[in-house]
């Protein structure tokens, strides 16, 4: 009951000057670092790009991204979820204002001249009623119960967009990826197709040197086998660039997509990163923002949970007229009239309210717990990213060289097969590095490919600088 005795001597201070009772946001300090820990110290002033995978400078994915943006289905659910956070927005924010019904009626009754008390020889038995009111009521927001709920609601549709936000930059993402993986898928198909031809070629060879009594059956068993794996590589390839192509038409929403064979050397790599990326930028990223506009929706909460342990005011009023004749009635005589004060302060509830006030709290609690983890895991995305794109870019040049190393191998030793002075195994063994070399170098560019559109995402969008 402490709690209520208190909520009445706030009341009567209140009640004379109008106050908004509940406790004010204030951005919590979540601890994040100022930079990213995986950037150069030297700090640059930046913002985001919205349409960060233009910076890929591809025509076909620009297009895909679009279209992803205007047909995927829960892109659409997302944009309905906004709409109806919008009309909730409008609907709260209309009690703030007085609400006002316009009533008409036509009442014909007759009165019992037998079984009840006779009337009056000047009553006639039957009568007419006609009333004609406009009538209002009207709830005093003292204590900030309205204005906090309109700010909930505020805070709440503003969530929603960035819910919407936060999917479009998921959707782009993944229509990103999803893309880039189907054009490394193409380049491995191109190198398999082309290791196939080789080892077509080498079966041919090996039939013809056999026939002549210049190789052996084991020569041509060998190739056969390799032969044979290339042809279930490319197989396996084309499978899987089938599978990106359908997960791509689901994204757009276009289930008959088509897209013809892409060349993965003629997608441009983005820059690397510039130095310093301050971790301000998390703030652009909407899962963030939405984060804490649900922090802000339930702190605003607390308070329409608080106002309920104060006095409501309300206040009510109808004017109009009423006459037995529709030509009488707007005149003086024929008119009506009614004012009200209404006050009603709750006594006893068994701690409803208070139970109320605390849920309300807890909730509290819990957005801000939402609003700081959704800050460490974004500054952690942001870490993952730079790592992975800064180390897949080292290691394509890794990667380069081997394939390089592997083909200088592969010429080797098909001279020293031709030569006599080795068996085929060893061709086979080169070639078959080589083609590992050659497709570990293809998927490290998707990988890469795949970080910097992550590293995109984990912003909020792409870099530039602020001037």
């Amino acid at each position: 009951m402490s709690l209520r005795m208190n909520s009445l001597a706030l009341a009567l201070v209140a009640l004379l000057s109008g106050c908004t009772v509940g406790p004010d946001y204030q951005r919590p300090n979540t601890g994040v670092p100022g930079q990213y820990t995986e950037t150069d110290a030297a700090a640059t002033a930046q913002t985001v790009n919205r349409e960060w995978w233009k910076l890929f400078r591809d025509p076909v994915l620009d297009d895909l991204v679009a279209q992803a943006l205007m047909g995927n289905a829960d892109l659409r659910q997302a944009a309905a979820r906004v709409e109806e956070a919008d009309a909730v927005l409008r609907q709260t924010g209309a009690a703030l204002f007085p609400e006002f019904d316009v009533g008409a009626s036509d009442v014909r009754s007759r009165s019992s001249t037998t079984n009840a008390v006779p009337l009056p020889a000047s009553v006639p038995a039957v009568q007419d009623k006609m009333r004609l009111t406009v009538g209002t009521s009207f709830e005093l927001d003292f204590w900030g119960k309205l204005r906090r709920a309109t700010e909930s609601a505020r805070a709440s549709a503003l969530a929603s967009r960035y819910g919407r936000d936060t999917l479009a930059l998921t959707l782009a993402g993944l229509v990103t990826q999803s893309y880039t993986a189907l054009r490394g898928l193409d380049a491995q198909v191109k190198v398999s197709t082309e290791t196939l031809a080789s080892r077509d070629s080498a079966l041919s060879i090996a039939q013809t040197r056999l026939n002549n009594g210049l190789a052996s059956a084991l020569d041509l068993r060998q190739v056969e086998g390799a032969r044979a794996a290339a042809a279930a590589q490319v197989a396996d390839l084309v499978q899987q660039r089938a599978l990106a192509e359908h997960q791509l038409a689901l994204l757009t929403g276009r289930m008959d997509l088509k897209l013809p064979a892409g060349d993965l050397d003629k997608l441009p790599v983005p820059p690397l990163p510039p130095a310093g990326l301050p971790s301000s930028l998390l703030e652009a990223r909407p899962d963030v923002r939405q984060a804490e506009a649900q922090l802000v929706a339930a702190n605003a909460r607390i308070g329409v949970a608080k106002a309920a342990l104060f006095p409501s005011i309300s206040l009510t009023g109808l004017l109009g007229g009423e006459s037995a004749q529709l030509a009488g009635l707007l005149s003086a005589p024929s008119r009506i009239w009614t004012a009200g004060f209404g006050l009603n302060l709750p006594i006893f509830d068994a701690g409803r309210i208070e139970a109320q006030v605390d849920q309300a709290t807890a909730q509290q609690k819990q957005a801000l717990a939402a609003y700081q983890k959704a800050i460490q895991n974004a500054f952690k995305d942001v870490n993952d990213a730079l790592v992975n794109l800064r180390q897949s870019a080292e290691k394509e040049t890794e990667l380069d060289a081997q394939v390089k190393a592997a083909a200088r191998a592969l010429k080797l030793a098909d001279a020293r097969y031709q030569a006599g002075y080795s068996p085929y195994l060893e061709v086979l063994d080169s070639q078959r590095t080589l083609n590992d070399a050659t497709l570990s170098l293809l998927r490290n560019r998707q990988a890469r490919l795949a970080a910097t559109a992550d590293l995109f995402r984990a912003l909020g969008g792409g870099w530039r600088d602020a001037g």
